[in-house]
């Protein structure tokens, strides 16, 4: 028995007339298919396509390469892979994308949740597990499929979070992943544009958003998966990218109680301009810039000051950013 892993990379040609494709053969044919075309990381995606057409779990697959497909089979497959070939991407063609411990349904309606966004939501877990509090409110600005807002949620200690969007279509995504999971008594779906959907008087612990934050000019220069298929309505931002963000920042002393934590997934080189903005602010501890995996300044975590904090306080040094990688 040769127990050297196959190279999807070899060059495979069709069976032959007559002769079935193997489970093996029409994964390495398929990915050598997306290769020509030039789509990156094509292997797994082609694995993950697999799967789901013959519904095996993807490892599943590595014990059955010489098992041979039917016609009906490679019906279901074929158009899958089109679709790939046209770079739509996998989460959509799939209908669904893992988000920490939720499998969530997503669509072209919808953002499809990455996992610089686990850490958003990770960093918001962890600070409000150091309070020792329970029956917290959150809002999350923009929820789009409803990653963050559920995920807090589910291991959060929060009696309530709101989930906001202008998107009518994306809060529908959003509460079908909710009822998914049991979770729709404990977040609450609300339409409108940033702060404007929640009531005038609300007040929550934690605010927290992904939002868009993606220029113009780097819109036309991300992936064809993102930049064709994915709404540009959760990720462009206006000329430079800030547009939302300032009116994220700029809104939240109003809707954070004392005490309260402004966090938000912010994109590659704007954490400067994001703290300063914080920090000219009346109201504020100095914020918090935590690295992402990659070492990209991703999150921002601003508080905000109690009442007896913010008598007589400073804004303090504002010549540099503090940065943590935890």
């Amino acid at each position: 028995m040769n127990d050297t892993p196959p190279r999807f990379s070899e060059p495979v040609d069709p069976p032959p007339a007559g002769t079935p494709w193997t489970v093996l053969r029409l994964l390495r044919w398929s990915t050598q298919y997306l290769e020509a075309k030039e789509i990156p990381g094509v292997r797994i995606d082609v694995e993950h396509l697999l799967a789901h057409a013959l519904e095996l779990r993807r490892l599943d697959l590595y014990l059955h390469f010489d098992r041979p497909l039917t016609e009906g089979e490679l019906e279901v497959f074929k158009p899958l892979l089109l679709e790939r070939a046209e770079r739509r991407p996998l989460q959509y063609i799939l209908g669904r994308a893992a988000f920490r411990e939720l499998e969530l349904v997503v669509d072209e309606r919808v953002l499809i949740p990455r996992p610089e966004t686990e850490e958003l939501v990770e960093a918001v877990l962890s600070r409000t597990r150091e309070w020792g509090r329970e029956a917290l409110e959150a809002v999350d600005i923009g929820t789009g499929s409803g990653a963050i807002a559920l995920s807090l949620a589910q291991e959060g200690p929060f009696r309530r979070v709101t989930a906001t969007d202008r998107s009518l279509d994306a809060l529908q995504v959003a509460r079908e992943n909710a009822m998914r999971h049991g979770l729709e008594g404990r977040v609450r779906f609300l339409e409108g544009d940033l702060y404007e959907a929640l009531p005038p008087e609300e007040r929550v612990d934690v605010v927290v958003s992904n939002p868009p934050y993606v220029s113009r000019g780097e819109m036309r220069g991300l992936p064809p998966e993102i930049r064709l298929w994915e709404p540009h309505l959760a990720l462009e931002a206006g000329e430079d990218g800030f547009t939302v963000l300032h009116r994220l920042v700029d809104g939240a002393s109003g809707v954070l109680r004392p005490g309260g934590i402004l966090a938000l997934e912010i994109g590659s080189g704007q954490a400067q301009a994001i703290v300063e903005r914080i920090r000219s602010r009346e109201g504020w501890e100095a914020p918090v810039v935590l690295r992402d995996l990659s070492g990209r300044d991703r999150i921002i975590l601003a508080t905000r000051r109690r009442v007896e904090e913010a008598v007589g306080g400073s804004h303090g040094d504002t010549s540099g950013i503090e940065r943590r990688t935890d």
